[in-house]
């Protein structure tokens, strides 16, 4: 049967066709296709970058782990130095100038001020998404963590305060932001460092949603081994003569005990490498020049966030001593003013100040135990890779717990504390510092050893020089000779309790750190007990300056006081005991003339100093957990 013929349809007819029924399948589609879903990216794989073409940053973004999640710094310095003293700021006793000052950094005002600013802040992305001309976004925090975390999106170019929603056309060519963090951790009860953002996107009658949970740096202190970049001290205001020492015993230091005592601590820097202009001498005001303790004024700190390339983008948070001071002839009772030179002198680019007190608490007397020489560390070693924090307190006489409540908020170094309160200013610097050694952490203590010192003593006498004075070439009235202080019952008593209660410090340290007692370095410092009679309260204090509380400048250079001890043929017993024990872990000892500066006022060359070192090597927190693992 012959086949059917099939009409002809013109081929401009077809084509025309099959585009009508193309476009009637798109249209389908495109009514049929679901809303986009939410994406909001950070640097979870803590890389310093966000990566928005990839996936890398998207696994465990809701979650935050060891390795594994975003963080974000605490913006408290001030890059663009718009945190300004008024005039008289520093003596006004006044708490509300301390308040105003702390209150003043970039994380409290909704400007992102400058490059450097812009760089303390941390990356989120929202990639481009096909979204319908009727869509929006939101980015929320909960309302608990909104207190400590600001957005910004950046829009016609710059980053403003993110009010609203991000518009349809911000979602198609994708969103930048950034957050900044407010504050530091202070009471995990109010706040434990997390953030979760969530973003949720509206599009086409439906709303999908992203999280990405992010955590605050933590504050993490610096300690001896790492170099100091900027040391800094005291110096005296003209046309003054005596100032009172730390417990109010009389007039015990002079002006003119300045020089000998900066140009020998410069010597020291010099020979450790440090130039001139890294280490400094100023003076407060004419009221209170005389409060030269800048190691008790504030404790260094680092906080540290991943950078690109493998680094580390860093700013220095100086914590300010809790110490409260009240008038002697009465009114508001405020912190300590001396330390309001760290707003004056320190706080700007990548440098902030943090203050944290008890409000309404009472000075105990002088407030000796809130001074931050009695707030150091140890470096890292197994189990601690951040190392510890080291405190004294006792139960009569404990830091600030406010205080003491922020460092332990911050979660990688859990602290060590001894008993420091039978000491009369009752402070960890003065019996024991961390110095270099040859063991397998690479470091150990040096402690204070009265037995040593009595037995050098009696090493003198044995030797035909019981006639020798102590501290002989000083401006000290009272100059002791050798036969005098072993003769002395009450002297060599008050030495053994000092030295009993050394070993009660020792025992701790060794049960928490690891070190064994073969590994501490002793060096020879007497020591007298002080009572009623000195109208304050009573305690021991170093009698000879205590080598123990000297400076570090670099692992292996030590800046000492001059301990003006017993000779024999010529030579110091104590300088020679010192440095023989320390060259052994690689360590030398730099002497500093500060008898008449400090150590008669009650403290030595570590209490009258203070240091910003190197801590480039010492932030990378976000790879371990609290545990230390």
């Amino acid at each position: 049967m012959p086949e059917t013929p099939r009409p002809r349809v013109p081929r401009r007819a077809a084509v025309a066709t099959v585009a009508l029924l193309l476009a009637a399948a798109g249209t389908t589609a495109a009514a049929q296709k679901p809303p986009t879903v939410a994406d909001l990216r950070a640097d979870v794989n803590q890389d310093g970058r966000v990566d928005v073409a990839g996936t890398s940053d998207e696994a465990g973004e809701e979650g935050w782990r060891p390795g594994r999640g975003a963080v974000f710094l605490a913006n408290v310095d001030d890059d663009a130095r718009r945190c300004r003293m008024r005039p008289g700021d520093l003596d006004r006793i006044d708490p509300a100038v301390d308040e105003r000052l702390a209150a003043c950094h970039d994380g409290a005002d909704e400007r992102v001020n400058g490059e450097r600013d812009e760089a303390d802040l941390a990356p989120l992305r929202v990639p481009p998404a096909p979204v319908g001309d009727e869509a929006s976004g939101r980015v929320e925090v909960a309302a608990a963590q909104r207190p400590y975390v600001r957005l910004f999106v950046r829009r016609d170019g710059a980053l403003r305060v993110l009010r609203g929603p991000l518009t349809a056309g911000e979602l198609r060519a994708g969103a930048e932001l950034a957050l900044e963090g407010r504050d530091i951790v202070r009471d995990p009860r109010h706040w434990d460092g997390e953030v979760t953002l969530t973003l949720a996107v509206t599009d086409r009658g439906r709303t999908t949603s992203d999280r990405v949970r992010l955590k605050v740096a933590p504050v993490l202190f610096q300690n001896d081994l790492q170099r100091a970049e900027r040391v800094f001290a005291a110096r005296p205001a003209p046309g003054h003569g005596v100032a009172p020492g730390r417990w109010g015993v009389g007039d015990v230091y002079r002006p003119r005990e300045w020089r000998p005592f900066a140009s020998s601590l410069i010597r020291a820097a010099g020979a450790a490498g440090l130039s001139r202009r890294d280490v400094s001498f100023t003076a407060g005001t004419e009221q209170w020049w005389r409060d030269i303790w800048r190691q008790d004024m504030v404790e260094p700190a680092v906080a540290g966030v991943p950078a690109p390339g493998g680094g580390v983008h860093s700013m220095r948070v100086l914590l300010r001593a809790p110490v409260l001071w009240a008038p002697p002839e009465g009114g508001k009772t405020t912190l300590s003013r001396s330390a309001r030179l760290l707003f004056r002198d320190f706080r700007g680019p990548d440098v902030g100040v943090v203050q944290q007190f008890t409000p309404g608490r009472e000075p105990n007397g002088v407030d000796l135990q809130n001074f931050t020489g009695n707030f150091e560390s140890v470096p890292p070693y197994e189990g601690h890779p951040h190392g510890r924090v080291l405190y004294g307190t006792a139960p009569h006489r404990a830091p600030d717990p406010a205080f003491v409540r922020m460092i332990e908020a911050q979660g990688r170094q859990p602290a060590i504390t001894i008993d420091t309160s039978w000491l009369l200013v009752g402070h960890v610097d003065e019996t024991v510092h961390v110095v270099r050694a040859g063991n397998e952490r690479g470091w150990t203590l040096a402690v204070a050893d009265p037995r040593q010192a009595v037995e050098l003593l009696r090493h003198a006498q044995r030797a035909g020089e019981g006639g020798q004075r102590l501290f002989a070439d000083t401006s000290a009235e009272r100059k002791p000779t050798v036969d005098a202080l072993l003769a002395d019952d009450a002297f060599r008593a008050g030495n053994e309790e000092a030295a009993r209660r050394i070993d009660d410090q020792i025992a701790v340290l060794l049960r928490e750190t690891g070190l064994s007692r073969r590994d501490l370095v002793r060096v020879p410092v007497l020591y007298k007990t002080l009572g009623a009679e000195a109208d304050g309260p009573m305690g021991a204090i170093a009698y000879s300056p205590s080598i123990a509380n000297g400076l570090s400048l670099t692992a292996r250079d030590y800046a000492a006081p001059d301990p003006h001890g017993p000779k024999v043929g010529g030579r110091d017993l104590f300088r020679t005991a010192t440095q023989k024990a320390l060259a052994a872990g690689g360590v030398r000892v730099h002497w500093v003339e500060n008898f008449a500066w400090s150590h008669l006022a009650g403290g030595e060359v570590h209490c009258a100093t203070n240091a910003l070192r190197d801590t480039s090597g010492s932030a990378r927190w976000w790879h371990t957990d609290p545990g230390g693992r």
